[in-house]
């Protein structure tokens, strides 16, 4: 099988073409690398029948170095689905954690979602148990955890430069819409999935409406939106952070760990560690010039 080894490094790394001849020699890979982009990315190419074994490979001969290395088959590389998590991936934010933080509970919160996100708590039950922390708020303070949203490094470029080459963008989130939908509107997602929060005479009435967004609902998503577009399930990518996105991870044909919690990265197939989300670009095959920077907010 011919494999395509993607290494990308944390910004400009000068020691990056030194890092590349280590990993070719290690594979003994007799082509010099394709570079994606000068000093920050690169593409060796190997025949071999098992990716994991050759990042196990990779990863020994490049050490501690902050390199990402993704290996995929080089069939079907460009991905025409994207499936992206909300939080602590196309925003840096925890937010159910921020407004933890603005009314003075934020230890309570964050520690259940730490729990949640890495596996140690169902999902359903530690967002039920979070809300029901926010009983009685005042959905003003909603509008004020929303303007402490800050967008992660290159998530701008990752939607827009993908829909410019036709494929399907989808914000699925086990957050809340009322952060989701501003979220997708700027950086013009084609579609949102986002749970909501129950309000009543302006306050928060600690529920949540269902049906819940949770893991399955994300995979479920996924496979869905492949079937109407008419493609398998391999052809869409996927990222996240939490233990919540590993079902739709494993069904995408590239599902990605973004800076993802310990278990969430052992147990995904590939991870970024380093790079910001244009890793995911270079991932398929993109070239630093064809990034496309965002114009504004689109409509959906």
């Amino acid at each position: 099988m011919r494999l395509v080894v993607t290494m990308i490094a944390a910004g400009l790394d000068r020691r990056l073409p030194q890092l590349a001849a280590r990993v070719g020699k290690a594979l003994a890979v007799g082509a010099e690398p394709d570079w994606l982009a000068t000093d920050e990315a690169c593409d060796l190419f190997v025949d071999a029948s098992e990716p994991g074994a050759v990042v196990t490979v990779a990863r020994a001969a490049i050490g501690d170095a902050a390199v990402d290395i993704l290996v995929q088959p080089v069939a079907g590389r460009r991905k025409r689905l994207l499936v992206a998590d909300l939080e602590s991936t196309i925003i840096e934010n925890e937010m159910l954690d921020e407004l933890g933080e603005i009314l003075g509970i934020g230890p309570q919160i964050s520690e259940i979602t730490r729990r949640a996100m890495n596996g140690e708590l169902d999902f359903a039950g530690a967002l039920a148990a979070r809300v029901a922390l926010l009983v009685g708020t005042e959905s003003r303070l909603l509008s004020e955890a929303a303007a402490r949203i800050r967008l992660t490094r290159g998530a701008a470029v990752l939607v827009t430069t993908m829909r410019r080459a036709g494929a399907l963008t989808a914000l699925v989130t086990g957050g809340f819409a009322i952060f989701a939908d501003p979220v997708a509107g700027q950086l013009g997602f084609d579609r949102v999935a986002a749970n909501r929060l129950e309000i009543a005479e302006d306050r928060l009435t600690g529920r949540v409406l269902p049906p819940i967004v949770t893991g399955a609902t994300k995979r479920q998503i996924l496979l869905g939106l492949a079937a109407e577009l008419g493609i398998a399930p391999g052809a869409a990518i996927a990222v996240g952070d939490g233990a919540n996105d590993l079902p739709m991870l494993d069904a995408a044909g590239l599902g990605v760990a973004f800076r993802a919690k310990p278990l969430v990265a052992a147990a995904a197939r590939h991870r970024l560690d380093h790079a910001d989300l244009t890793g995911l670009l270079y991932a398929q095959g993109y070239l630093k010039a064809d990034f496309v920077a965002s114009t504004g907010a689109a409509q959906l």
